[in-house]
């Protein structure tokens, strides 16, 4: 099974988060200097996300985030019309992602919390897996939908166990990708926690969704089927920003050498 390779453009704040100073025409042309990095570095894909947005809304974005995300994916998918496209509407917001995705023609989706619930900076956000997988079957069947275990940023609401999670989220809630993280933004993911996952869910992708820098890959990719990275692309090694397309290559290369 070939390893995926996947940068995540931070989108800075959009018109009407609290921090938004730049106009969308700016944005636009932000992220789709973030894509042609990706795309000339080799990637497989790339997540578009309302990053710059904090404090997150928890369930549902107001309709000029909605608006503003459209007008982003449908610029990326526009410059490069075959490059594997996600949207994540943060914090839990799959419905307006599934109508970017639609909109725009993106690949996937990516759901932070697709089954049970977790307590997190925004309250509780539940899981609606029984809506976002019928909305996707009534707007973009070919969709994939890529679910978060364990999510970084929150704790359970009660005890559950990894494994049952991952079989719920895959057999009950019909993800189609697992994703695998640490507590926290560019936090390392547990290296145990990613076999766990594999080992119940043989037949599903499962990747590593943040923490995955140039020290661990080799390890990284030794137990799962590929990450999923932000932090590690931009210049500081923090989230946010632009990504450097120095340290974009150079995180590429060593991918292809792991």
């Amino acid at each position: 099974m070939k390893k995926w390779l996947v940068g995540v453009i931070h989108l800075p704040p959009l018109p009407g988060a609290p921090r938004s100073s730049l106009s969308l025409r700016e944005i636009v042309k932000s992220a789709l200097g973030d894509l042609e990095a990706l795309v000339a570095s080799g990637f497989d894909g790339v997540i578009v996300e309302n990053f710059g947005d904090a404090p997150f809304f928890r369930d549902e974005v107001p309709k000029i985030t909605l608006a503003s995300m459209s007008i982003e994916a449908a610029a990326l998918r526009e410059r490069a019309p075959t490059f594997s496209l996600g949207i994540n509407v943060l914090r839990n917001d799959a419905a307006s992602a599934l109508a970017v995705a639609a909109a725009a023609g993106a690949n996937f989706i990516r759901v932070n919390v697709h089954t049970g619930a977790r307590v997190t900076d925004q309250g509780i956000v539940e899981g609606r897996a029984f809506e976002t997988a019928r909305l996707r079957k009534e707007l973009v069947p070919g969709l994939k939908i890529w679910a978060d275990i364990d999510v970084k940023h929150s704790s359970p609401l009660a005890p559950r166990s990894l494994e049952e999670e991952a079989e719920e989220t895959v057999g009950r809630g019909l993800a189609d990708v697992l994703l695998v993280t640490g507590s926290g933004t560019g936090k390392g993911a547990n290296m145990d926690d990613v076999s766990r996952v594999k080992r119940v869910e043989p037949n599903t992708r499962v990747l590593v969704a943040s923490g995955a820098t140039l020290a661990n890959l080799s390890q990284v990719l030794g137990v799962s089927d590929g990450v999923i990275v932000g932090s590690a692309l931009r210049k500081d090694g923090k989230a946010g920003g632009s990504i450097d397309p120095s340290a974009c290559a150079a995180y590429a290369k060593a991918f292809a050498l792991a």
